[in-house]
């Protein structure tokens, strides 16, 4: 299964989460058999994860794709043959062409997953090729955050760790981060997580209602002028139209929308805006509701307000931008004619349109939101979509109302995907191709130290597992096969040279050269220049929302079916429901992997030891989690942690061992089964809400 036969100690990036860790891998006779962190590196001191000490078990699993697959028969009817890469991407080119020919190339949907920069090559093969469709779980994962902080004070900024925070919030995030000798930890989360179980403070709203929480926060330390009066009156404009607006939140409604104490509210903001520095660090808790864009607008606010922006253990910003990273340089996006750009899915549906954020930048929230790629399959509206590339990414899973994308994955005409292994996605697709993990591919990272520089990392090939290759492989031999191979280079490593020619270098050079530093933390750079807003400062009531027609404010809008909002539901579906990033696994990957599946083997659904009792449901019991959309079937885990009014279902569950003949049991306890993806979206975003609505829990007999 390997093309190596010597024993050698590789560095390489890992590229199972978000993090991107510098890792050593051990080979021996040509075949990798250790993971470890690099020495000197952020987090050396503690062992590689389970994620990235399953790297081997991952290249080496029976589960793997190693070759091209040609579905035989049926859709879904499991029966596949060999072919190889020339016959697997000629038919993909042939049918994307074919329904470019007759039905435009807006009939062409391209779908990418995370972590990888193949990400934005995705992006740039849809732009050449001429479909505005391009489409991912963006709106529902980290980018309402960005988008926020971008509108507000005109970066992304990084929570600055390294600078030692005097108060740390930590919001709706499962990490549990240091906390500087003699500081202050303050938890906003709906489990009793590690760092909650340590903090000074643990406030435990009820699922969906983070926005009106933070607006009570934003009362207390407006109103009791906590805020840092001087930087609020040179470097922010609507300060008392805000304040005005917060009136609206009193910490006692707060407290009844919440759950949350009024007392703990009102410390929570003492806490944070008396200690300086101190850093607001959210997660994607509020992102995936309606109110996901402005939730994050207030968390960028309160930062701002308590003068933590652009400081030492405050929010940091990275000057400059690697390369062009997530730019047009990368995705092209100028080469789409405008005409094509005007028929993007949901271009009607009123989210935030494109705007220049600054020069060397074009900010646009391109991707289409699932849920219209789903609409334009089923129903032909605004009208058909006649093909679908998937790259990474298991929408039968993570896309919200699963039983409607699988009906739409039935019913396009051609369905391709590139995977590691054959998820429930693949299972119904006409073509499957052998996608390279992060062991078995060269590649360029860009990584932050603790310290807030940024550098450059070469991803070194480790080992080659039978025909497997990276997406940025794929996609430009399918490009080559379009007729557009003037955008991509022939190959690996002429594609990873064009990427750092900005920097004046080669592959081969970063990979003598590793964790070569690009840029830099540098402070109050707004001194110098201002925010990178309309004003050039911090917009507290933001003229672009007004300009297109949104809130400048954040307003609290309670979700539908929760106990607020349809209080008669509550007889049939008294519990909220939730659902958090479990530790060990990302999004619905890795369920194939023992070493994984040993600490976490099943879905888990956390109740509340009085609610368990009540409902006559023991520690692991098989549980039924229901609504009126559908019911899944998780085993009970009990916890005093959790409020008795909530439940918490494991995310991302689907079971390889049962084999494609049971679809590997993609609906058994899949969280989707019970989403929506009917409006109400969030008005800048498109986010369905997939978390805060009502449910039932009884046992499964």
């Amino acid at each position: 299964m390997s093309d190596v036969s010597d024993d050698r100690v590789v560095r390489t990036i890992c590229r199972e989460c978000g993090r991107d860790c510098p890792v050593l891998v051990r080979v021996e006779a040509g075949r990798a058999v250790g993971v470890e962190k690099a020495a000197g590196l952020p987090g050396a001191a503690e062992p590689a994860c389970v994620r990235a000490s399953a790297g081997i078990e991952r290249l080496y699993s029976s589960s793997r794709l190693l070759y091209p697959l040609k579905r035989i028969g049926e859709r879904g009817g499991g029966r596949w043959g060999r072919i190889s890469w020339d016959e697997a991407l000629d038919v993909i080119a042939d049918r994307l062409t074919a329904a470019k020919d007759e039905q435009g190339a807006e009939s062409v949907c391209l779908a990418k997953g995370i972590y990888s920069r193949s990400a934005d090559y995705v992006s740039r093969l849809g732009n050449v090729f001429g479909t505005p469709n391009v489409t991912s779980i963006d709106n529902t994962c980290y980018i309402p955050s960005a988008t926020a902080r971008l509108m507000t004070y005109g970066f992304d900024g990084i929570p600055d760790i390294a600078g030692e925070p005097q108060c740390l919030l930590l919001w709706g995030h499962s990490a549990d981060p240091p906390v500087r000798p003699g500081g202050s930890l303050i938890v906003v989360n709906t489990l009793e997580t590690a760092a909650a179980r340590r903090a000074d403070l643990w406030l435990r709203p009820r699922p969906a209602s983070d926005l009106a929480l933070a607006l009570g926060v934003l009362n207390v330390i407006v109103n009791e002028k906590l805020y840092d009066e001087d930087f609020v009156d040179r470097w922010t404009v609507g300060f008392d139209r805000l304040k005005q607006h917060l009136q609206a939140y009193p910490v006692d409604k707060v407290a009844d929308i919440t759950w949350v104490p009024a007392e703990k509210v009102v410390a929570a903001a003492r806490l944070f805006a008396r200690s300086r520095p101190a850093c607001l660090w959210n997660g994607n808790a509020g992102e995936d509701t309606y109110n996901s864009t402005q939730c994050a607008r207030a968390f960028a606010i309160i930062q701002a307000l308590c003068g933590g922006l652009d400081v030492p253990g405050g929010t940091a910003h990275v000057e400059g931008r690697i390369l062009g990273e997530g730019t047009g340089r990368d995705i092209v996006r100028h080469l789409l004619p405008a005409e094509q750009d005007r028929k993007k899915l949901g271009a009607g549906a009123g989210y935030f349109p494109a705007y220049d954020l600054w020069d060397d930048i074009v900010w646009k929230p391109v991707e289409v939101r699932p849920q219209h790629v789903v609409s334009a399959i089923l129903e032909e509206t605004p009208y058909p979509v006649r093909a679908l590339g998937v790259f990474g990414s298991n929408p039968l899973l993570t896309w919200s109302d699963s039983r409607r994308v699988r009906e739409a994955l039935l019913r396009v005409d051609f369905l391709f995907v590139a995977d590691l292994v054959k998820t429930p996605t693949a299972a119904l697709a006409d073509i499957v191709l052998p996608a390279a993990s992060y062991l078995e591919t060269d590649g360029v990272v860009v990584t932050r130290t603790d310290s807030g520089a940024v550098c450059l990392e070469p991803q070194q090939k480790v080992v080659q597992v039978g025909e497997c290759r990276s997406d940025l492989e794929i996609i430009s031999m399918l490009a080559h096969r379009l007729g557009l191979g003037e955008y991509f280079a022939a190959d690996l490593p002429g594609l990873l040279d064009d990427y750092l020619a900005p920097m004046g270098l080669t592959f081969e050079e970063l990979r003598r050269h590793p964790g070569l530093v690009s840029s830099t933390s540098r402070y109050r750079t707004y001194l110098e220049k201002g925010f990178r807003t309309p004003s050039g400062k911090v917009e507290l009531y933001s003229s672009l929302c007004e300009r297109w027609g949104y809130e400048p404010l954040p307003v609290y809008h309670e979700p539908d079916e929760t106990p607020v909002s349809a209080p008669e539901m509550l007889a049939e579906y008294p519990l909220v429901l939730t659902s958090a990033h479990e530790v060990d696994y990302v999004h619905s990957q890795d369920r194939y992997l023992e070493e994984i599946r040993r600490n976490k083997s099943e879905p888990l659904v956390i109740i509340h030891p009085e609610t368990a009792a009540r409902l006559g449901i023991a520690q692991g019991d098989p549980v039924f989690i229901e609504n009126k959309r559908g019911r899944i079937k998780q085993r009970a885990t009990l916890d005093a942690g959790i409020d008795p009014r909530v439940v918490s279902v494991g995310y991302g569950w689907w079971f390889p061992e049962r084999g494609e003949a049971q679809m590997f049991g993609w609906d058994e306890a899949n969280l989707n089964i019970l989403t929506d993806d009917g409006p109400p979206y969030s008005p800048e975003m498109g986010s369905p809400k997939m978390r805060g609505f009502l449910c039932r829990v009884r046992r499964a007999e």
